[in-house]
This record gives structure tokens, C-alpha cells and sequence, in this order.
């Protein structure tokens, strides 16, 4: 029987939810403020695309969610430090997320600075301390996570984008895959690694294929929103990108032939993971995404 995407979506989102509030304690904490910021830019907010995925892949190899949310916070972490130094006046320059002062509008630079240093540091504690895999899953997870969030991965992608050494449209893929599909690859592989501390080398690889072309489709939908989408909804002012004289996939194609395009990678990553059981989960989030409106 097929899942129902969006109250499988809420459900896994409400766990992870509540297992971050565990871990974003003020206990012990000799500055408060830090934490607060950490909570501020972390809970209350974002589909958790990243964690349904941990939880999803992890499923679909005999996990469970008990072995999967522990990775899954640890990605959120990261996904969530990420966005804190994404908006900062060096960066993006992005005073909104989701509808509310970014993090450094809200606490400062210097204290935005070190929330997204402290939830990318802590994401390796918690990532460490799943006591529901065996050491093999751990190491193999914390390998992929760090590679695929650092300088070969998220942080190498946001660097070509503050470059702006854009020149053609295959530039352009390659940085949506470090900036955006590396970090959705490194959710799907802990999810398959929390399951399996032995992996099949053709596995990742099909893992790899789906994250790497949703991780492009995903963000060629948001430079489709930065046009056509509602600043109430999105939690955001549009045309950012066209303010910004940004190179996106519009620079390079017009509105319709990104939308085709948005649905062919869409179809190949569905067809990369399509005939594993219990692949429902990430071939209906892939569908999903292409009619989310924020």
C-alpha cells in the first residue's frame, strides 16, 4: 500500500523534532544566549527533508527509527548550521528564513557565527553517540557525513557559488550537487549505513544516483519559487536571485523547459531506487517535491 507522503513527512518530522529539543538542552551550558540561538535557528521550522530521508533509507534496508534518529539529528544539525552561515552579510546577505529574523539579525553575527559552529561540531557527538549501531555504521557514517559537508562537498559548493564562476549550464548542476545534493546524498547513505554495516558497492551507487539528481531538481524548484512563488509562503522575499545578479537554471533556460527538466532528473532519480523494497518513502518524496510551494 503506497504511504501517504505528507502524514508520513509530519510524523517523522515530529520525531525529529522532539529528539533535537533532547539534545539542544541549556543544561550545562555556560552561555545561555549560544543555546538559544542554537534552538532559534533549528527547532520550529523546515520540513526535515533530510531526516525523512535517513529514516526512509534506513527503512527500506531493515532499519528501524530507533537506529536512524540519531543520524538524522546529526544531518539537521548540520543542515541547520549551514543555513545560519548561508544568511550572514559575507554570504547571502539574507536578513528572513522561514518567516522569521535569520540568526544573526535576531543574536549578532559573532553569536550566529558560533551556533552554526556549535551545531556542526555537536553533530558529530550525537552521531557518535547512537548506541543502536554497531562502530562500523558509526565510522562509515561520520566518513560520509564530514566528507560530504566539507570542502569536496557543501562547503566546496557554497565557495563556487560565492565565486560566481558560473559559465554554463553543467557548472551550474555541479554546484547544486555539492551545495544541495551532497548534504540530501550524506542523509540517504547514513540511512542505508544505519540498516547495513557491510554495504553493497552497487547500492551506493544507486543511492548516490537518486540523491545527486534530487539534490539538483530540488534546487532547480527553488530558483523556480525565486520567480513564481509567494513571499508569504516561501517565508521570504523573491526575485532575491535576480537582485543579486545570480546565474540559476532561468539564466540558461526559460520558465517551461526548467520545469521539464525539474521533472526528467526528478524520474531518474525515482527510477534509481525505484525497484529496492520499501522504496515508497524516497520515490514519493521526489514526486512531492516538485509541487511544494516554499
Amino acid at each position: 500500500m503506497a504511504i501517504d507522503i505528507a502524514i508520513k513527512l509530519r510524523e517523522y518530522a515530529e520525531l525529529t523534532e522532539k529528539a533535537l529539543d533532547g539534545y539542544l538542552t541549556d543544561e550545562n551550558v555556560p552561555d545561555k544566549t549560544l543555546i538559544e540561538a542554537m534552538r532559534y535557528s533549528t527547532l520550529g521550522g523546515g520540513k526535515r527533508i533530510r531526516a525523512f530521508l535517513v529514516i526512509s533509507f534506513s527503512g527500506m534496508f531493515g532499519g528501524s527509527v530507533e537506529k536512524a534518529l540519531p543520524f538524522a539529528c546529526a544531518v539537521e544539525m548540520i543542515h541547520a548550521y549551514s543555513l545560519i552561515h548561508d544568511d550572514l552579510p559575507a554570504m547571502d546577505d539574507s536578513p528572513v528564513r522561514r518567516g522569521k529574523p535569520s540568526c544573526h539579525i535576531r543574536y549578532g553575527e559573532a553569536t550566529a557565527l558560533l551556533a552554526g559552529d556549535a551545531l556542526l561540531t555537536y553533530a558529530f557527538n550525537i552521531l557518535s553517540d547512537n548506541k543502536n549501531v554497531s562502530d562500523k555504521s558509526f565510522r562509515l557514517s561520520a566518513a560520509a557525513l564530514s566528507d560530504l559537508a566539507a570542502h569536496r562537498g557543501m562547503c566546496g559548493g557554497q565557495a563556487i557559488d560565492l565565486s560566481d564562476e558560473i559559465s554554463s549550464e553543467n557548472d551550474l548542476f555541479e554546484l547544486y550537487y555539492l551545495k544541495t545534493g551532497a548534504l540530501i546524498e550524506a542523509a540517504c547513505l547514513l540511512g542505508y549505513y544505519s540498516a547495513c554495516d557491510d554495504p553493497n558497492p552497487d547500492v551506493v551507487e544507486d543511492i548516490k544516483k537518486y540523491a545527486r539528481l534530487l539534490g539538483i531538481a530540488f534546487q532547480i524548484h527553488d530558483d523556480i519559487l525565486d520567480v513564481t512563488g509567494d513571499p508569504e509562503v516561501i517565508g521570504k522575499p523573491v526575485g532575491n536571485d535576480e537582485k543579486a545578479d545570480k546565474k540559476t537554471i532561468l539564466y540558461f533556460r526559460d520558465l517551461k523547459s526548467a520545469e521539464k527538466l525539474e521533472y526528467d532528473l526528478t524520474v531518474s532519480a525515482v527510477d534509481a531506487v525505484t525497484d529496492y523494497a520499501d522504496s515508497d518513502g524516497p520515490c514519493q518524496l521526489a514526486i512531492w517535491l516538485m509541487s511544494r510551494k516554499k
